[in-house]
């Protein structure tokens, strides 16, 4: 059973290794998880996911394969031991719910009415006092009320009544359609890392102090290593202003996303498009800039750029002299992105605005052109795409 939902999760994408698959049967063997779904879901999780950007599509596969395979088990007590379920039921139960598992005539007798109500019941039903369904008195169901009933696809408690819940499973999503956060940006960010071990040698080695004290006849040898790092240089450009203010959320979470995950991180701002000066506090950009061309002196070309906006202007203010809406440039904005572009090599435009309204924006269009189509949407896809181009 285990090997064929191996094989469901390598056709659903996901890269479950065999080293992986085998750490999920020896903690099986040695009974990590027994007797509880739930206890074997969050253990097959921790031990075959390893990016928890594939926690959606484990979630899908998991619940369509052991779904399938619950419905097709006759009698669960074949395989489980009654005295088993009975010991986990007094552990699990209060002595309320005890005293109304007996008012019905006692466990065996209640999940032996559900069973056959199951075999009997041919479709929805609402309301009513036998069926399984809504919002009536049977014992089995949801919505409804009864004192000593099995809770059946309610989203939560209403009466708290129910002897035992089995609802539905509901996962959190990690795909490119979830409403970003500092966290889930933090793991698309990781695609970009590159660690080194740097500074003062501060942190313990343990292999290297095991192999000293054994080579010293058990005298302990401490070594010491610096610590390690992401070692990754980023140079980050921020548009602010005008219709970025409809992002400042988005945009606030990837900054800071990004400076709790890069050690090398340059930021300036910039509006609309970049020109020949960029700024660090936006509160004196106006007293306090810093030229561009300083900008690609002081930085070394080992640094990837990495430009956030949403690329929604005036065609003029990329490519004509003048064209900007606040100063008059002497050079064009395409002008300046191009001289970015021919020292930093590793580049990505990441644009807040959803994908699918970037074919009305003639702006849009020619940054992307300029960018050498490397401009990415601000999604967890769109990150991760963006860092898959970064690190090549």
């Amino acid at each position: 059973m285990l090997i064929d939902f191996l094989f469901e999760l390598r056709k659903a994408g996901l890269p479950v290794s065999l080293r992986e698959f085998l750490t999920l049967v020896e903690g099986l063997q040695r009974h990590v998880a027994w007797g509880s779904m739930d206890d074997f879901y969050y253990f097959a999780r921790t031990a075959l996911v390893k990016d928890e950007s594939n926690l959606d599509r484990f979630d899908r596969v998991f619940g369509a394969y052991f779904k399938g395979v619950m419905s097709q088990a006759p009698d669960l007590r074949t395989a489980i031991p009654e005295e088993w379920l009975r010991r986990q039921a007094e552990n699990l139960l209060t002595d309320e719910e005890k005293k109304l598992i007996e008012s019905l005539g006692g466990w065996d007798k209640l999940m032996e009415t559900l069973r056959q109500r199951l075999e009997e019941q041919k479709g929805r039903h609402q309301g009513g006092s036998k069926w399984v369904g809504t919002a009536g008195t049977s014992p089995f169901g949801a919505y409804g009320y009864n004192p000593e009933g099995v809770r059946i696809g309610q989203h939560e408690s209403r009466n708290r009544r129910a002897v035992k819940v089995w609802d539905r499973r509901e996962f959190r999503n990690f795909d490119s359609e979830v409403e970003l956060g500092t966290r889930n940006i933090k793991v698309a960010l990781r695609r970009l890392r590159r660690f080194a071990r740097e500074g003062a040698a501060e942190e313990l080695d343990l292999d290297d102090t095991i192999r000293s004290t054994a080579r010293n006849a058990g005298w302990l040898d401490l070594k010491l290593v610096p610590e390690r790092h992401n070692a990754v240089k980023v140079l980050l450009f921020l548009d602010v202003g005008g219709s970025m203010d409809d992002y400042i959320r988005v945009v606030e979470e990837l900054f800071s996303a990004a400076r709790g995950e890069f050690k090398h991180l340059e930021y300036f701002y910039f509006h609309n498009f970049v020109y020949e000066s960029v700024w660090k506090d936006n509160r004196r950009r106006f007293d306090e800039r810093t030229r561009l061309m300083d900008v690609l002196h002081k930085f070394g070309n080992d640094y990837k750029l990495v430009i956030v906006g949403d690329a929604t202007m005036s065609p003029y203010e990329i490519l004509l002299a003048g064209g900007s809406v606040e100063h008059n440039n002497d050079e064009p904005g395409a002008a300046w992105l191009q001289r970015l572009l021919d020292v930093y090599s590793h580049a990505a435009w990441i644009n807040p605005q959803p994908e699918s309204r970037w074919e009305y924006h003639e702006s849009i269009a020619l940054t992307r052109k300029l960018m050498g189509d490397r401009m990415f949407p601000l999604s967890l896809e769109g990150l991760d795409r963006a860092m898959r181009s970064l690190a090549r």
